[in-house]
């Protein structure tokens, strides 16, 4: 049974998202040293975060009449759009970079999408997803650069500060594209956190925003080297470079060791698999990385961390062991 949805949004109608709890993690608050916090995403029904923003974009667009909904994504963001196409009765083309695991494109057929594989980054697949969206009644689905995806993801911050009670001391996000990061940081402002420091974690190798904000310009890397491909974008939006330059954001990154050993570690405290870009933010407690900001200098005392687990559908037990043999961990 799908658990319970969130209020009316902007058009009126029930989203497509589901309340997710924000819990106490006993384990992590013992290994942190201060109370931790997870605002748990990974339970969305198509598996991610990506449901709120994506599905507020297909909804607001099925309501202006769109007959068929296109989207390029390694995964989340095309499992919450062939997900948000069939509750709202639309046709879904998902096009998938060929590093796309095959169960990944089973779960996107159970969704009754259509699947193409084109391109070995996202970004190659993202261009032919707009050759195949040109039709005036098609919607174009970006997985992370649209107004309407940030708007849906804000209300994962409206949620966890109704559940929290009081704000905690610092928020930990992932980032790829940043499109969670630009929802956080809107959903921030908007319920009166604006004071409240960020840190957006990356792996090496799916670095993106750390290597624009280094360069002070939105900037494209090579390639993604990283296993967290659902981080793999190669360029930011420019939301979250403009909103990281007006919030204090910490861009921090994370080795895929790091990643994959608290995607392991997560695992056995909380019984929960959640995929490589997940890690990258629970790393931030896992591999100390809070605590080395706060010894710095670079945080202020820290009593309460929120970690989003944004959760990830690319991962399986079979992934995870063969990452911790590869990882020697």
């Amino acid at each position: 049974m799908e658990e319970e949805a969130s209020e009316q949004n902007v058009t009126g109608q029930q989203p497509l998202h589901i309340v997710t709890p924000t819990v106490h993690s006993t384990p992590l608050s013992k290994f942190a040293g201060f109370q931790v916090y997870l605002k748990l995403e990974n339970l969305q029904i198509p598996g991610s975060f990506k449901i709120r923003g994506i599905g507020n974009l297909c909804q607001k667009a099925a309501k202006q009449g769109c007959k068929r909904v296109v989207c390029a994504s390694g995964g989340n963001g095309g499992l919450a759009a062939a997900y948000a196409a069939r509750l709202l009765n639309l046709p879904a083309t998902i096009v998938l970079p060929t590093t796309t695991p095959d169960f990944v494109a089973e779960k996107l057929r159970d969704q009754e999408a259509d699947v193409e594989v084109h391109g070995n980054v996202w970004d190659e697949s993202n261009q032919y997803a707009l050759k195949l969206a040109q039709d005036p009644d098609c919607l174009y689905v970006h997985p992370f650069d649209h107004p309407d995806v940030w708007e849906g993801h804000e209300s994962l911050v409206v949620e966890a500060k109704e559940q929290l009670g009081s704000p905690p001391d610092v928020v930990v996000a992932s980032v790829g594209g940043g499109g969670l990061l630009s929802g956080v940081l809107q959903g921030m402002q908007r319920v009166g956190w604006g004071h409240i420091p960020v840190v957006a974690m990356e792996t090496e190798g799916a670095d993106c925003l750390n290597v624009s904000l280094r360069q002070d310009t939105v900037s494209t890397i090579p390639a993604i080297t990283s296993v967290a491909k659902c981080l793999g974008a190669l360029t930011p939006c420019t939301q979250v470079f403009d909103l990281c330059k007006k919030h204090k954001v910490i861009s921090k990154l994370c080795s895929d060791k790091q990643a994959i050993d608290a995607c392991l570690k997560y695992a056995d405290d909380h019984r929960q698999l959640v995929e490589p870009a997940c890690g990258a933010s629970l790393a931030a407690v896992y591999s100390g990385i809070l605590n080395d900001l706060q010894s710095q200098g670079q945080l202020g005392p820290i009593k309460s961390a929120l970690i989003v687990v944004c959760g990830g559908s690319s991962v399986t037990l079979e992934a995870l062991d063969k990452w911790k043999k590869e990882f020697k961990l």
